[in-house]
């Protein structure tokens, strides 16, 4: 037998910006898409369109992980504690955590991590919540703000490299992105039900199964 505990895992704050957040992401993965093949995709109407919806959910997406730094930082101060891998989840916990994804899952076992508000992904999120948030969403925010500017900017785009080599940089992170969020949407659905893991992105509240240590294990 097991019984549910409810675990309220993401704070308002924090919802409203994933929400936000995901529809800037989304709205620059398809806008880049337009930009970056105007003959393959147009639903925009026109290429002009296109770069103005495009830089204008940049700007949002910008504004909004500034917000998220700043609470991370500063109000919750948990940047570090939920952001950075500790050895023990470099040594091992990466691992284990892959191994449920890839084999225990299916074999109906229990996810070895059970979030809670002090720790609340496990350490394959960890390290890649590390490089999106911390690596890859920056370098992606500033070489598009370049981008945004590029004859008032042109000195920093010389130092770079070149243009061709900011948009290929820009383009290849953006490409980064797009991947990780079919592979976000899809770890998301391996919860004990497929909606498990999306239900605390809308009430803040996580259902986590525990089994039943007084149970007897060869009931039915």
């Amino acid at each position: 037998m097991k019984h549910t505990e409810y675990v309220y895992l993401t704070p308002m704050p924090v919802r409203i910006w994933h929400w936000l957040n995901a529809f800037g992401i989304v709205t620059l993965c398809v806008t880049g898409i337009n930009i970056r093949f105007p003959d393959v995709l147009n639903i925009f109407g026109t290429y002009k369109a296109a770069i103005e919806l495009h830089n204008t959910a940049g700007i949002v997406v910008s504004i909004s992980y500034i917000l998220w730094l700043f609470y991370y930082m500063f109000v919750a101060g948990t940047l570090a504690k939920l952001y950075i891998p500790t050895f023990n989840d470099i040594k091992s916990g990466i691992f284990r955590q892959a191994f449920f994804y890839f084999f225990k899952y299916f074999k109906g076992q229990p996810n070895p991590h059970h979030g809670t508000p002090d720790n609340k992904f496990n350490p394959m999120q960890k390290a890649a919540y590390l490089v999106i948030m911390l690596v890859l969403l920056p370098l992606v925010i500033f070489s598009g703000i370049i981008l945004m500017y590029v004859a008032p900017l042109r000195e920093i785009i010389m130092i770079i490299g070149g243009i061709k080599t900011l948009v290929s940089a820009h383009y290849l992170i953006a490409c980064c992105f797009c991947a990780f969020l079919f592979v976000h949407i899809y770890l998301a659905t391996l919860g004990h039900t497929p909606l498990a893991y999306f239900k605390p992105m809308w009430d803040g509240w996580e259902e986590v199964e525990h089994a039943d240590p007084h149970a007897d294990p060869h009931s039915h």
